[in-house]
């Protein structure tokens, strides 16, 4: 993948740093290792997500699930066992592996779950009040004065003592 050198706009701007990270944080899809474990995302309804991993082998202590700054990241460790085994046929996957998945803004970790060989991490976007889309009344009639009614609140503000 061809990496951009994004400096000059940077040094410009105020307050993309959180941009610049991600963007450097983008993986290269080169490194063979972004395809273990398979996974799926889903969307599972309207703010709902879902991602899927294929995990076989692993336990529930061997795998770590944190999230920090917009982004997810599960990893995965099966401990080295002492005892020699010898392999006619070798498989199943034993490597380690950590996969990162950057979320959107309001989008939460709500649930994970593992069962069968799957781990299901449950996503939620909740997005506060004041962000939403809200309908505006509309009235009849002709628009207040607005500077007329500041100018009666500091006029009233005048004659008071403070």
């Amino acid at each position: 993948m061809t990496r951009y050198d994004l400096s000059p706009l940077f040094r410009s701007t105020v307050g993309f740093d959180r941009l610049a990270r991600m963007l450097d944080e983008i993986p290269d899809y080169k490194d063979n290792n972004l395809a273990y474990p398979p996974y799926n995302i889903e969307s599972v309804g309207e703010d709902r997500y879902r991602i899927t991993m294929a995990v076989a082998g692993f336990t529930q202590e061997m795998l770590d699930i944190s999230f920090h700054e917009n982004m997810l990241v599960v990893s995965g460790k099966i401990p080295q066992t002492k005892e020699e085994r010898k392999f006619l046929h070798h498989g199943l996957s034993t490597q380690k592996f950590e996969q990162k998945f950057q979320l959107d803004d309001y989008v939460k970790v709500e649930d994970a779950f593992l069962k069968d060989g799957l781990l299901t991490i449950d996503l939620v976007r909740e997005i506060p009040e004041e962000m939403k889309p809200r309908t505006i009344e509309i009235t009849q009639g002709k628009p207040a004065n607005l500077l007329g009614k500041a100018k009666k609140i500091i006029e009233g503000t005048k004659g008071k003592a403070a």
